[in-house]
């Protein structure tokens, strides 16, 4: 049997928690994941580096595209700094060229800088136009793995690139498929993409109340680790543990 570890996306205190209590393998530490994730504050670092599974920091200074300049660099190195500092586990990171390409000039300087702990390239890699290259630069950089919904909204829709990422990467990198994970989709992500680890928000709507709503300090669209979602889902990837493609 293979292990699949699932990895659990959070931005909250009480997020980390559900999801090493619903035996998350892994957490990728966020703030404002509505945004699909910004780095997260120095607090929530140290708070994350207690549990017993390993973390790893969101590294991204802002919402919106991954072109980043001189003074993004600069801030992003030293939040891996602060990860490294807290004792995480590893960094998430990620930079675009204006084209779409992965900036591997950027994220030589970004990986340089996390010597000493793990590196995963986010979703950023969604944004490329050519696949083959992305994956060959990725490797040559030394990312452990990388996450991508194949380069559509959700892993459901791109499950044809997924699994041409996943074949070009050979075996040489982990492909970690993450955007739209549920207990639903999990069976035709894992019978078209024999993947190893998947990521998840495991989330429900957070339902604020409507007085925090009308004065701006939530948004509707707010959601929250469950974790009992995170147990589900974690259970549905050991029962498809020997799953293989023929």
């Amino acid at each position: 049997m293979v292990d699949r570890l699932l990895e659990v996306c959070v931005d909250s205190a009480s997020g980390l928690h559900a999801a090493v209590n619903g035996g998350a393998d892994r957490i990728e530490l966020c703030s404002a994941l509505a945004v699909g994730g910004l780095t997260p504050s120095a607090g929530l670092m140290a708070e994350a580096a207690t549990v017993d599974i390993p973390v790893y920091a969101m590294i991204r200074p802002r919402s919106g595209d991954f072109v980043f300049n001189d003074a993004d660099c600069a801030v992003m190195i030293a939040d891996i700094q602060e990860a490294r500092s807290a004792g995480l586990a590893g960094v998430v990171l990620g930079a675009s060229l204006a084209d779409g390409r992965l900036n591997g000039d950027m994220l030589r300087v970004l990986i340089k800088a996390a010597a000493g702990v793990g590196c995963s390239l986010h979703r950023a890699f969604d944004l490329v136009p050519d696949v083959s290259e992305a994956v060959e630069l990725a490797i040559e950089l030394g990312f452990e793995r990388i996450l991508t919904s194949g380069r559509a909204p959700t892993v459901s829709a791109g499950l044809d690139d997924l699994r041409r990422v996943h074949d070009v990467a050979a075996g040489r990198i982990s492909i970690m498929p993450g955007a739209g994970v549920t207990i639903e989709t999990l069976p035709d992500i894992l019978a078209r993409v024999p993947v190893n680890e998947v990521h998840a928000s495991c989330g429900v709507a957070a339902t604020p109340q409507p007085n925090i709503l009308r004065m701006g300090f939530a948004l509707p669209s707010d959601r929250m680790t469950d974790e009992e979602r995170v147990r589900t889902l974690k259970a549905a990837l050991n029962l498809h543990a020997e799953h293989r493609l023929p």
